[in-house]
């Protein structure tokens, strides 16, 4: 008796063990679904995730959009396209946020509408953001990138949660100029891997050459879905917009009047971009950050990926 006693009580317990299981497994909240009206690609990495395109206006915009979490989207440099971001930069930020990468309209497999003159880099974020649902987002911008994001900032400071900076200079005038091999080398009809170690790394360091060919190699390593190469007859357009930029000095001051947290992330020794551009802004702007990248140049994630996604993921999230 004893016995059966004990072996009923056993099955008694397993069978509410079952129970409680069940209804613990039933009860889990649902993961939160992706906002928008595209899902974000979760297992995908940078070299393979699809390109995607948005219509609006009589104008496509080509995008990409890797990992899942709080959205970010990155604004590119001059001649910048979708496959000249650094892949393990991207894939390192998309294990804790959702990535957006664009080509500006009529730049790379980005078309214009007919008749327009300049780049409208400021109305591409704002019609992929309502595209993609987000009802405010981190920005981030790289060299000509900068400019727009700043800009845009300034003008959206309800829509934008942090703002990062890559190897760019604030908006307004500024003390120091560009070095001139910057538009020998960038100007060229076509940039060879010798341009790119000048114009994106510090030629000096025999690490920054190195690391300058494995980040080549990475963005290298996508061979389908290529996007359009930046030819000399789209630059006028950029030289257009970012006069506008620097001549915008009220949204200079209301991007410092704002409270949006700003992160800028500089290599020693930018040629375009000199440093020394944010130092002057450190009294005036209460939300600034700066980080400095040494031996490197005007492209500090290409030089160092996963170290400058960690500063960013460190900055979004305290």
């Amino acid at each position: 008796m004893k016995k059966l006693l004990s072996s009923i009580i056993q099955y008694r317990l397993l069978f509410y063990g079952l129970l409680v299981f069940l209804f613990l497994q039933c009860s889990k909240p649902e993961k939160e679904p992706v906002s928008g009206t595209t899902q974000a690609d979760t297992t995908t990495t940078a070299i393979h995730v699809k390109t995607q395109f948005l219509d609006k206006d009589g104008r496509k915009i080509a995008y990409r959009v890797i990992g899942n979490g709080k959205p970010v989207i990155l604004c590119n440099r001059f001649r910048g396209i979708l496959d000249d971001w650094d892949p393990m930069f991207i894939d390192e930020l998309a294990k804790t946020n959702r990535i957006v990468i664009f080509d500006y309209a009529g730049i790379g497999q980005s078309t214009f509408r007919p008749g327009i003159d300049t780049l409208k880099e400021l109305q591409d974020i704002s019609d992929l953001a309502g595209h993609l649902g987000f009802q405010s987002f981190d920005l981030v911008g790289w060299s000509h990138g900068g400019k727009v994001a700043q800009v845009f900032a300034a003008k959206n400071p309800d829509l934008i949660k942090h703002l990062i900076l890559l190897g760019t200079g604030p908006i307004g005038k500024t003390s120091f100029s560009p070095e001139q091999v910057f538009f020998d080398r960038a100007l060229k009809p076509v940039n060879d891997f010798d341009d790119e170690i000048v114009l994106f790394f510090e030629p000096r360091s025999q690490k920054s050459r190195s690391e300058a060919q494995a980040s080549h190699d990475r963005m290298a390593a996508r061979k389908s879905d290529r996007d359009i190469y930046v030819t000399p007859d789209k630059f006028q357009k950029y030289f257009q917009s970012v006069s506008a930029y620097n001549a915008d000095e009220g949204s200079k001051t209301k991007l410092i009047e704002s409270s949006v947290p700003t992160l800028a992330i500089s290599g020693d020794h930018d040629i375009v971009f000199p440093i020394e551009n944010w130092y002057a802004q450190t009294h005036l702007n209460p939300n600034l950050q700066i980080v400095m990248l040494p031996q490197a140049g005007h492209g500090p994630q290409s030089q160092y990926p996963v170290l400058t996604a960690k500063y960013i993921q460190a900055f979004l999230q305290n």
